[in-house]
């Protein structure tokens, strides 16, 4: 998503798909609570959404919607929890976990920052816009990508990688206009709501790069850490 940084898995190990399907099943649950019925439950919705894209079986999916809309007996709850601060070389982070242990997650990430810097809420958010984030490709070669933004109710787009498109919205105005995108030619391949940095840090050493990657992919891997996103251009 532009100079957003995520994970990029290229495993194909039953272990790669079972963290993902892990995540998806917390935004599932998280989402739920709100409501069991994705059709009224707009956040349900795009959480569900995501996990049939990424070919989560029907019944772990269902099975997460009534864990988390308190339908089974071994429900859990999980609280969202935002960490702030630098990565090696000045490179601002926001990491979001989802987690049923506050103490268990606030100390491992600790430790993960060791070869960065902890800060305190507010530290980098400041340079950062929270912004629906919608990823789509054209459904046909005619689809024309900025009247697709302007009929949608996009607040603007810019061309990503492989032939993406990626629309901004302002964080209420997300499954708007991941609803819209489809009449107006474009498929949706993924919709959430994420940080954007603002002031994205170049860096031009490979090595240097390499280390704040390798520091990124570290903390992503952790269970209780959700997304990862990092003010690093490129």
């Amino acid at each position: 998503m532009g100079a957003q940084w995520k994970t990029k898995i290229k495993e194909t190990t039953a272990a790669a798909k079972g963290r993902i399907f892990t995540k998806l099943a917390k935004e599932i649950m998280v989402a739920a609570r709100a409501g069991a019925d994705p059709e009224m439950n707009s956040k349900l919705r795009l959480a569900v959404d995501q996990a049939k894209k990424a070919s989560m079986p029907k019944d772990t999916i269902e099975r997460a919607i009534k864990k988390g809309a308190g339908l089974l007996d071994d429900g859990v709850t999980f609280e969202k929890v935002t960490y702030e601060g630098f990565a090696p070389h000045r490179v601002p982070v926001i990491v979001e976990c989802l987690t049923d242990n506050v103490n268990r997650t606030v100390t491992n990430i600790r430790i993960l920052f060791r070869k960065g810097l902890l800060g305190n809420s507010g530290s980098v958010s400041w340079d950062f816009d929270y912004l629906g984030m919608i990823e789509a490709t054209p459904a046909s070669a005619g689809a024309d990508a900025e009247t697709a933004a302007i009929e949608a109710g996009a607040s603007d787009l810019e061309s990503a990688e492989n032939g993406v498109t990626l629309f901004l919205t302002a964080p209420s105005d997300l499954d708007a206009v991941s609803r819209a995108l489809p009449a107006h030619g474009f498929v949706v391949q993924s919709a959430q709501l994420g940080w954007r940095p603002k002031n994205p840090v170049t860096l031009l050493d490979s090595a240097a790069r390499a280390e704040v990657e390798a520091f990124l992919e570290t903390v992503d891997a952790d269970d209780d850490v959700q997304n990862v996103y990092a003010g690093l251009a490129g």
